[in-house]
């Protein structure tokens, strides 16, 4: 089983109940285990900011999915519930990100691991430090990136 970390937001209809429906339909999957979950942040958007501001959570799991399988089936929870790709940034029912695979790099352009830009992002690194503190991305102390991050708002519930 690889330790792998996911970031899950939502910012239209009932964002609660989406990201817990995620989460469950994480659960759900035999070759998936949820380890731990971080609180809830409220969060302003990023690009696009003519929208409502995202809930997020970053959620820990052990998996025998290989980096492929598991991003199928992140697309197909957003699938499921009902994830329109229309603006980039803009706003979604869900989006369920790999942020960190094990050990796994990959530059390529359908599954970039560790997740572009999340180390830019106090929404994708404060629920990350808070469930798994001693963590590097790309070799860096989570501690001295989220520092970095502090003139982001974001909000915990």
């Amino acid at each position: 089983m690889t330790r792998a970390y996911l970031g899950i937001g939502s910012n239209i209809g009932d964002t609660k109940k989406h990201i817990e429906d995620s989460i469950e339909m994480l659960r759900n999957n035999k070759k998936i285990e949820v380890i731990k979950i971080s609180s809830k942040y409220e969060t302003e958007p990023i690009g696009y900011t003519d929208q409502d501001w995202f809930l997020n959570v970053v959620v820990e799991i052990k998996t025998e999915l290989e980096p492929y399988e598991l991003l199928k089936y992140c697309n197909y929870i957003e699938d499921e519930l009902k994830r329109k790709r229309i603006i980039r940034w803009g706003p979604r029912t869900i989006d369920v990100d790999v942020l960190l695979y094990g050990d796994y790099t990959s530059d390529d352009e359908k599954l970039t691991i560790p997740h572009p830009r999340m180390t830019e992002r106090a929404f994708v690194m404060i629920p990350l430090y808070e469930i798994a503190k001693d963590i590097k991305v790309n070799g860096e102390d989570i501690k001295t990136i989220v520092d970095r991050l502090e003139d982001q708002e974001i909000k915990k519930l």
